[in-house]
């Protein structure tokens, strides 16, 4: 495979040209960036709403999720967008023909069957430099263009979007030893670890490592990265994420997003902009 740490050094180098400074200038760090959102699910776990709307067509405000997620896009500066479709791909193409697109070019990449998370990247023609693949349900305020950036200077195959995420137990957890004897009790405790927010950057040579018309998850792909000794990285996010294919996640979103109200980390309130946008560092006042 083709080493992409020499992208990462010509990146850098170009980044200190900039006024003396290594640091990426507005809109134009991210040009020739294209992104891939993932919207061919079939979004079993909003059913019977899904069955007919496709999940990343679900209303929050007066947008769809996907028209929020192309807007937040257009504003990082990235003007190619491929959707990967299947599921009631022909309500996603009429929205999106119908809406004023403003700069981004959107093409569509038809899956005859399922493909996973992974395999749809195969059918994407012209991802030869950095690009961001992304789940169609996910709300969120990651500054894009920082992520990008992050990805580069660590001289990464693939980041990972992440954020810690606590999940409650309904049950009674035990702590068994060996005999079978529980050693500690613990009653409906409540976890915390990072998760994957369903947002990577990659680079293009990892494509080569996805089988070809075969169903193939990004946890396989991952894998087969660590197996290979190639650097896979995590970008922290302490700000706004819904899963908008949970429920739960989803009720939250339609009561927080319209306003898109967080704490600045001197407990200042502040709104973000039309479409969501923001630095990612803020905490919103709802658990995203």
């Amino acid at each position: 495979m083709a080493s992409w740490t020499s992208d990462r050094a010509l990146s850098l180098d170009l980044l200190a040209g900039m006024n003396g400074h290594s640091k990426m200038n507005g809109k134009g760090s991210m040009r020739g960036v294209q992104a891939v959102i993932l919207a061919g699910g079939r979004g079993t776990r909003l059913a019977p709403y899904t069955s007919v709307l496709p999940k990343p067509l679900m209303p929050i405000g007066d947008q769809s999720i996907l028209e929020v997620v192309v807007g937040q896009l257009e504003d990082a500066g990235i003007v190619n967008v491929n959707f990967c479709v299947g599921y009631l791909a022909h309500l996603i193409q009429a929205v999106f023909d119908s809406r004023e697109n403003g700069h981004v070019n959107i093409t569509y990449v038809c899956e005859q069957e399922a493909l996973g998370t992974a395999g749809p990247l195969r059918l994407v023609d012209g991802l030869d430099s950095t690009f961001i693949v992304m789940n169609g349900d996910v709300l969120t305020t990651i500054d894009y263009e920082e992520l990008v950036r992050f990805h580069r200077e660590q001289g990464n195959a693939v980041t990972i979007a992440t954020r810690e995420r606590s999940i409650k137990i309904d049950y009674g957890l035990l702590h068994l030893g060996e005999d079978a004897r529980v050693r500690e009790y613990e009653e409906k405790p409540t976890i915390s670890s990072r998760v994957s927010m369903g947002i990577y950057v990659m680079e293009p040579e990892v494509i080569e490592l996805v089988p070809k018309g075969e169903y193939f998850d990004f946890p396989d792909l991952v894998q087969v990265l660590l197996d290979a000794g190639e650097p896979v990285g995590s970008y922290d996010h302490t700000g706004l994420w819904f899963d908008i294919g949970r429920q739960e996640d989803y009720e939250r979103a339609i009561n927080v997003w319209p306003s898109r109200e967080v704490t600045n980390g001197n407990g200042h309130a502040s709104v973000l902009n039309g479409n969501g946008n923001g630095n990612g560092k803020g905490i919103v006042r709802a658990d995203g």
